[in-house]
């Protein structure tokens, strides 16, 4: 009885540190211009699970890249984020974000113009747009940019996957990461 017992008091230890760390994953989804550099450092952080290039934010549905790249249908190059909130923060991922483009250009990266290459954050609920709000506004207090940013604050909207030959491009190229 006593050897039954044991075991099912390591059974039910083991099973709640299972279900303790089986948080459940959550998404992101971000801006920067070309999609291509933009998945390639988010790629890179601790607690990514998986990215995904696409568009957001637009009028038509399930658009082509040739489409989007007219800038007649609205929509944003994007990368969707999955990401365990155990091992990076919401807040991680945006300082990540403003980091690795230039927020303070309007439809433009580098030598990419368009609406499509326009710089904006996503959210899903009220704390995820108050950080987002809370990193512009320390940001433009803080000098650290001549121009004020312009990204766009939108709640997460239908995610169009991009074509396949876009996903993990630069992983499939053997190169490390955007020169811009």
């Amino acid at each position: 009885m006593i050897r039954i017992k044991t075991y099912l008091v390591i059974f039910i230890s083991i099973t709640g540190l299972v279900m303790a760390n089986n948080t459940e994953n959550k998404k992101a989804v971000f801006a920067a211009g070309c999609f291509w550099g933009v998945e390639s450092t988010f790629q890179q952080m601790d607690g990514v699970k998986s990215t995904t290039v696409g568009y957001i934010g637009g009028k038509v549905k399930n658009p082509s890249y040739e489409l989007v790249c007219t800038g007649l249908t609205g929509h944003a190059e994007a990368v969707e984020i999955v990401y365990n909130p155990n091992e990076v923060t919401f807040e991680k991922l945006v300082d990540t974000f403003f980091e690795l483009h230039d927020p303070t250009t309007l439809n433009r990266q580098g030598p990419d113009i368009g609406t499509q290459y326009r710089s904006a954050a996503y959210f899903s609920n009220d704390d995820e747009k108050q950080i987002i709000e809370n990193k512009i506004n320390t940001l433009n207090e803080s000098g650290k940019f001549t121009s004020k940013i312009v990204t766009e604050i939108e709640a997460i909207s239908d995610f169009y996957n991009a074509e396949d030959y876009h996903q993990d491009y630069y992983k499939k190229r053997g190169i490390d990461g955007c020169a811009i």
